[in-house]
């Protein structure tokens, strides 16, 4: 795995240490300091790729003016078979560091080499990680929020694995609770009114009014006829319950099938009570005094706990309540399956809940102290159209879900909007995302790969092909397209490393816009076809590893990388 921003960073370090131990012992600087200072990449590359401070740093230390012991260190440096060329004293003692062929060639080696693994980084070190998200209740159609907590999960899930974490993906299902009672009760209510009519049987005030209710009580009524009208009530709407929540399970698996994600396990609420999970950890957390008893319910002593409020776990019905069970499906994750971290997905709106809940999960009889439970808090999505928020589907007339915006909208442009940063509301312009130019993004990158794709096949067929860097001559690559899209290529790596590293995926759909941006630049000033064959074919393998590399970061993010557009 290479990561030859990082490497160089390295080297410098250490040719700078190197240098300081020569002119300590020739006595151009003083012995016994400590060297200290930070290696950047500065904004304007003109004077230097790289630019180092040690000399300012060790400026108190050594008694001298930065500057002298700057022209000292770089008197002292040898860059022979180093990623560098040549080294320059700017300013007050800045060290300016120009990187040499060796790099540029070492950055489309990489490339060459790891082919699907580039970008790679061993961060994670193999770290067992659960991403949970979506986790949408079954008792309806998936929203719009669904749709972009999917792909940043989905996407989030990606960057942890090309950054050497061991991923589990997992939608968590609330087949349990009230939720679902009331899910039992509207259908039962639809499924009356077909038989009796709508104004003989009276719909439940909080009942689920959508027409997806109304469809699984036809289903039920064309299926088995009148057979449930005589039964008891609590049997009818088990039986109802037990036929509409596996029918929409089913739906969300499918449509999140076709938005290209799967999950390693759907984890079912039901099995947490069944194995009296729940009661037993409600009950580890009393037996170690971590809970008290207030009108009947059991109460959760979080605000000891660091939180902003107590948790009522057990309601005065016998009842557990949602917060109990997270708990324990929490405990669940990190204890029973031995999970190293996990990172939950939620809505803005869960943001306060997200910080009282972190807070509950470290009382010691959790088990929680070497675990890690972090959130990915994403804002809210609004939908627009030439300027006007839509909230409903022009199909159907009712409010846009998931499926819906999918039959509008490609899985592709969905999935590159969605992956915006999380943590900023999304403005969803869906004229934007049909649209076949620059101006849209995905498009704009899309169009980078299948233009590629359409020059490789093109010289192929007049004998050019794509040659191994073992015949590839980079120093003919010296301008400075060629030199910028070859460092853009070299930062895949280093951004993998900081999405990971701040739960943002959304940094590798920013990341490919600029590939494809300097693509372009580099496209439109070189020429290719027609050039003598060293230039011909060191260009050619330049577009070749961007063609590459622009598949990579489409891939984590979930959008195809055509050949032809």
């Amino acid at each position: 795995m290479f990561n030859l921003i990082e490497s160089a960073k390295i080297q410098i370090d250490e040719l700078v240490r190197e240098a300081y131990a020569k002119a300590a012992e020739k006595g151009s600087l003083p012995a016994d300091c400590v060297l200290q200072g930070s290696v950047e990449i500065p904004k304007d590359t003109a004077n230097g790729d790289y630019a180092c401070g040690y000399a300012l740093a060790a400026a108190k230390s050594m008694r001298m003016p930065p500057r002298k012991i700057a022209e000292a260190l770089v008197e002292e440096l040898a860059l022979d078979g180093s990623f560098f060329e040549s080294v320059s004293v700017a300013g007050p003692g800045f060290i300016n560091f120009m990187l040499s062929d060796k790099w540029y060639g070492d950055v489309l080696r990489a490339v060459e080499t790891e082919g699907p693994e580039y970008g790679s980084v061993d961060m994670g070190k193999g770290e067992r990680v659960m991403v949970e998200f979506v986790s949408a209740n079954p008792t309806g159609p998936m929203t719009i929020g669904n749709a972009r907590g999917g792909v940043l999960g989905d996407a989030l899930a990606s960057v942890l694995e090309k950054a050497g974490y061991n991923v589990w993906r997992e939608f968590y299902v609330n087949d349990a609770g009230n939720q679902v009672d009331l899910f039992g009760r509207s259908i039962e209510a639809r499924y009356l009114q077909l038989i009796k009519g709508e104004d003989a049987v009276e719909f439940p005030e909080d009942g689920y009014h959508g027409d997806d209710i109304k469809q699984l009580a036809s289903m039920i009524y064309e299926k088995d006829g009148d057979k449930y009208l005589d039964m008891p009530s609590d049997e009818r709407r088990k039986a109802f319950v037990e036929f509409g929540l596996p029918h929409n399970i089913a739906l969300m698996k499918k449509h999140l099938e076709r938005y290209r994600i799967n999950f390693d396990q759907w984890f079912l609420e039901s099995d947490l009570h069944k194995s009296g999970y729940v009661e037993e950890t409600v009950k580890l957390l009393s037996d170690s005094g971590y809970t008290y008893e207030k009108d009947g319910a059991l109460w959760l002593k979080n605000m000891e706990l660091g939180a902003d409020k107590d948790e009522v776990l057990r309601r005065a019905n016998g009842f557990y309540t949602y917060y109990a069970v997270d708990i324990a499906y929490h405990r669940n994750k990190f204890i029973e399956r031995g999970f190293d971290r996990v990172i939950d997905v939620w809505g803005a709106d869960h943001h306060g809940h997200a910080i009282r809940f972190k807070a509950s999960m470290t009382a010691e009889p959790l088990g929680m102290k070497d675990k890690s439970l972090d959130f990915l808090i994403m804002q809210m999505v609004r939908l627009t159209r030439d300027g006007e928020t839509v909230k409903v589907s022009k199909r159907t007339g009712k409010a846009l879900t998931l499926n819906d915006l999918l039959d509008e909208i490609s899985v592709d442009a969905c999935r590159f909007f969605f992956n915006a940063k999380p943590d900023t509301h999304l403005e969803f312009d869906l004229g934007l995302a049909v649209r076949q130019d620059s101006e849209n993004p995905v498009y704009y990158v899309q169009y980078a790969h299948a233009r590629i794709c359409s020059l490789i096949a093109n010289l192929s067929e007049e004998g050019s092909d794509v040659r191994p860097m073992s015949e590839v001559d980079i120093s003919v690559l010296s301008g400075e397209t060629e030199r910028e899209l070859i460092k853009q290529i070299s930062l895949l790596p280093e951004e993998i490393r900081l999405a990971a590293r701040d739960y943002d995926p959304s940094r590798i759909n920013r990341y490919v816009i600029d590939l494809a941006a300097r693509f372009h630049k580099f496209y439109n000033a070189c020429r290719i076809k027609g050039e003598p064959e060293d230039i011909l074919n060191a260009r050619l393998k330049l577009a070749e590893c961007t063609r590459r590399v622009i598949e990579n970061c489409l891939e984590i993010v979930g959008v195809t990388a055509p050949e032809k557009m």
